[in-house]
């Protein structure tokens, strides 16, 4: 459970606001990439220049995912509820395998 509500409840309001294709397809570009610059800031301080990448990756992941809620035409869920954005890695592995 994530703070009181079950995972497959949070699952399911998150599938239900990410429906639109163009909004699935901005996700599925915009949430690896917002993966790998967490791993690039969290590495930054140990390698020279990381940072750069971190810094030019960072807004291009978010604004992907910006992008496709648009289209999708409903506010981020991670909006409403931080704990939407481990739900939004989830909700990607789905998306990957053809379950989303």
């Amino acid at each position: 459970m994530l703070g009181g509500r079950p995972y497959d409840q949070l699952m399911r309001q998150y599938m239900a606001d990410h429906q639109n294709p163009t909004n699935k397809r901005m996700h599925l570009f915009g949430i690896p990439t917002v993966i790998v610059t967490i791993v690039l800031w969290l590495l930054a301080p140990w390698f020279d220049g990381l940072w750069v990448w971190a810094l030019v990756l960072t807004p291009i992941g978010i604004l992907l995912q910006l992008i496709g809620h648009r289209f999708e035409g409903k506010p981020p869920s991670a909006s409403s509820d931080w704990r939407f954005l481990l739900i939004g890695v989830a909700w990607w592995f789905r998306l990957i395998r053809g379950k989303a």
